[in-house]
Parts: structure tokens; sequence; C-alpha cells
């Protein structure tokens, strides 16, 4: 099967030996995102809820490069700090 590994600008940098994405056959393999703002490589400010949507833009820009096809979901798995929850939850 063919290997493809996924980079765009619009999702922030991977770090070290990581990718962004990457593309064996029909399957895409993304990597994990933190809510940082490609354009700055800084934390997005805001509570939780607005980090949550930076993260799932930067899913979402590394999905959809341009030589993407078509993909549906199958799963995913979403981690945050328990600190983070426990601030939005007492506000």
């Amino acid at each position: 099967m063919t290997r493809e590994i996924i980079a765009t600008p619009d999702a922030p940098k991977a770090i070290g030996i990581y990718s962004q994405g990457v593309r064996v056959g029909r399957t895409v393999y993304l990597s994990g995102q933190v809510a940082l703002d490609p354009a700055t490589g800084q934390l997005v400010p805001g509570d939780v809820e607005v980090q949550v949507r930076r993260v799932f833009d930067n899913l979402k820009a590394v999905r959809n490069p341009p030589a993407a096809v078509s993909m549906t979901p199958c799963a995913s798995r979403c981690i945050s700090s328990i600190s983070a929850l426990f601030r939005s939850s007492t506000k």
C-alpha cells in the first residue's frame, strides 16, 4: 500500500518526528492536535470551548488538504486536562 505524509500550513506544524497526518491506502490517520493558532504557533486565548473549536479546526485543516479524498471519520478520541474542565464547570 502507498503511504503519503499529509502536511498543510493551515494547521500547526508537526513537532519532532511526527506528521500532521498520514494516508495509507484509503485510510487517513490524523495526529493529535492542541489549540494552537497555526499562524502564530501560540495557544489560542479563551475558555475550553474556544480551544476545542480550534483543535477541531486544526484537524479539519489536516483532513482537507488540496489532494485529500472524501473521508468519513470512523474514530476519534478527545483528551482534555482536568483543570481546564474544572475551571469551565465552575463558571
